[in-house]
Parts: structure tokens; C-alpha cells; sequence
């Protein structure tokens, strides 16, 4: 990606952020278990958040739910935080193609691909996001398919997936997520701190 989206890789994930994190799981979810509306409210998304946001805030939910409960407990939400915040970049991928893989059967398929694609399209052009963007999403999946799938049997495996975009920097860009979920995290962490702090400020307000 350009260098316009560089300083949110290179910002220094601190202690305190990932503890505030940490914080807000606990504030929305005492029972221990975070269902997806709740996972959701602690990054800020809600019914005035775009499709696209809505989307892929739900993707990140079943790739975190590692045990396919439909809740996050506070150890997988913890692993997950880790993951995406402090993880090594082969780590990342992997969560990345459980992010692509929606029916979590170890393939991608062109609808799964197309799917991802068409939402961090529409993510990048409403937040104004630089990039190459002159390809449409089918060209793009037509162009990940043509350089990852090796065998050419219509199906992208995990093996094909870490292997090709560690070799291409425009498939890592497009296979990674942008490889900068951390990025997403603390913008949606600072936006949904801003709410907060907003709701405390009415409430004070209305009382005087």
C-alpha cells in the first residue's frame, strides 16, 4: 500500500491500548462470553456503520471464534487481540484465509475470494483509502485465482494462499487484508472510545 497508510502499521501498539481492549470485553460482556452485536458495540459498529464495516466486523468474528460457538470467550478474544495486534506476519495469513474461508472447509472458492474483495473495496473508497483500485473485484479474484491456484482446480488452499502472497506484493496486498488489521483495531477502538466519551458527556449534561 501507499506510504498515506503507513504510520497506522508503524504505530506503536502500547500495553495500555491493548489493556483498554482488554477493558471494554469485560464493560460489554460480564457473562464472559461476547456475542457478535457485542463484539460489534466494543469497536464502534452499529446500525449507522456502513454495510461494508458491518460485513467485515462479522468476518472477524467467526475468524475468531475459534471454537464455532458463535461467542468469543475472553481467552479466544485475548488470542485473537494478540494475534492481530502483535502476530508474525505468516501467523496473520493464516487467520487471514479463515477470514476469506467463510464455510470453513480449507479451500477458497471464487465466491468466497470475490466475496472479502468486494468489501475491502468498498471500505477503501469510503474512507478514502489509496491503492489500486482500477481493477473490479472480479478482475482482481480472476487475477488472485490466475496466480495462486496453482493446479488450477478452482480452489485456492491454505499451502497456495501463504505461499503466493509471500512471493507477490500486489497478492499479499490483496490476500492479507493490507496485513494492517491492527490498524483497523486501534481506528475502531479510538472511535468507539470518542462514543463513549460522548454518552458520559450527555448524561452529565442532562443532569444539570
Amino acid at each position: 500500500m501507499g506510504q498515506s497508510e503507513s504510520y497506522l502499521e508503524e504505530e506503536e501498539v502500547t500495553l495500555t491500548q491493548i489493556q483498554e481492549l482488554y477493558r471494554r470485553f469485560a464493560s460489554e460482556c460480564p457473562s464472559g462470553n461476547l456475542h457478535l452485536h457485542e463484539f460489534k458495540k466494543i469497536f464502534g459498529i452499529n446500525s449507522e456503520s456502513t454495510e461494508e464495516a458491518t460485513a467485515y466486523m462479522e468476518n472477524l468474528f467467526r475468524s475468531f471464534d475459534a471454537n464455532q460457538d458463535h461467542t468469543i470467550d475472553f481467552m479466544e478474544y485475548v488470542a485473537a487481540v494478540h494475534l492481530v495486534l502483535r502476530g508474525k506476519l505468516e501467523d496473520r495469513l493464516r487467520w487471514s484465509f479463515k477470514v476469506f474461508d467463510r464455510d470453513g472447509n480449507g479451500c477458497l472458492d471464487r465466491k468466497e475470494v470475490k466475496h472479502v474483495v468486494k468489501i475491502i473495496y468498498k471500505i477503501k473508497s469510503h474512507g478514502k483509502v489509496s491503492g489500486n483500485l482500477n481493477m473490479t473485484p472480479d478482475e482482481t479474484t480472476d487475477r488472485i485465482f490466475e496466480l495462486v491456484d496453482k493446479n488450477k482446480d478452482g480452489q485456492i488452499s491454505l499451502e497456495e494462499f501463504m505461499e503466493g502472497s509471500q512471493k507477490d506484493p500486489w497478492l499479499m496486498d490483496q490476500l492479507s487484508l493490507d496485513v494492517k488489521p491492527c490498524g483497523w483495531f486501534l481506528q475502531q477502538q479510538k472511535k468507539a472510545e470518542k462514543e463513549e466519551l460522548q454518552r458520559k458527556n450527555d448524561k452529565l449534561s442532562s443532569k444539570h
